[in-house]
C-alpha cells in the first residue's frame, strides 16, 4: 500500500469549510503521482514518452467530510492489474478526525498517446509494482 499526506487548503473547500467532492479525485491523482515517482518515474517523463494513463473509470463513496486544514492521508493498493488496465484502489483518511473520509477506485488504461490506442502494460513497469510489493508474481 502506498500513503501519501497533505493538508486541505481553503481554495479546496466549498462556503461551509467543507472540500467540495470534486477535490477528492484530485487527492487520488495526487498520490497516484508520487506513488508513480516512488517507482523511479515522473508523469511529465511518462507523458514526455508518449505515453498515459487515461480514466476509463471512477468510483468514490463519500462518509466523511474533510476541512480546510485537515491534515488527509489517501491509501493507494493496485485493486487488479490486466494486460492494458490497472485498478487502483483507495481510501482517503480524515487525521485529523481519525476517520475514513471515502473510499472507491480509479480504473486506468495505458496509452500510446501519439495513435491514441491502448496498450499492454509494460514488463518493466509491472516490474516496479512488484518490487514495491503492490502486486504478487503474475
Amino acid at each position: 500500500m502506498f500513503k501519501h499526506k497533505f493538508h486541505a487548503y481553503f481554495s479546496e473547500t466549498d462556503m461551509a469549510g467543507v472540500v467540495h467532492f470534486s477535490n477528492f479525485f484530485r487527492y487520488v491523482e495526487k498520490a497516484e503521482e508520487e506513488f508513480i515517482r516512488s517507482l523511479g518515474k515522473s508523469f511529465y517523463e511518462i507523458i514526455k514518452a508518449g505515453f498515459g494513463f487515461p480514466r476509463l473509470e471512477a468510483k468514490c463513496r463519500y462518509l466523511s467530510p474533510i476541512r480546510c486544514g485537515d491534515e488527509v492521508e489517501v491509501r493507494l493498493k493496485i485493486g487488479e492489474i490486466r494486460n492494458k488496465t490497472l485498478r487502483y484502489n483507495f481510501e482517503i483518511h480524515n487525521l485529523t478526525t481519525n476517520r475514513k473520509a471515502a473510499e472507491g477506485y480509479l480504473v486506468v488504461i495505458w496509452m500510446d498517446l501519439k495513435n491514441w490506442r491502448a496498450l499492454e502494460i509494460p514488463r518493466e513497469f509491472k516490474d516496479k509494482l512488484r518490487e514495491a510489493g503492490m502486486i504478487k508474481s503474475l
